[in-house]
């Protein structure tokens, strides 16, 4: 009985190791590139808008941003 209670205590110390250092599961997003659409003309007002013209510039999204609302095109780098 004693083994099996030292057992389960350094198991229990172990795992509580890993969560208060946030080595546990660890989910990993790509990073996201932008860089600004070379076709789209005039103020920047809808996102769904500027995604398009952005598709057809070979990247996969595109959003307005800044205070100029300007399109800026994005892709996973």
């Amino acid at each position: 009985m004693k083994i099996s209670m030292r057992l389960i205590s350094a198991v229990l110390l172990v795992f509580m190791i890993f969560v208060a250092t946030g080595m546990g599961p660890v989910a990993v997003e790509a990073r996201t590139c932008e860089s600004a659409s070379h076709k789209f003309k005039g103020t920047c007002v809808s996102n769904s808008n500027c995604g398009n013209v952005c598709h057809g510039e070979g990247f996969s999204g595109g959003k307005c941003r800044g205070l100029r609302r300007r399109c800026f095109c994005t892709r996973p780098c």
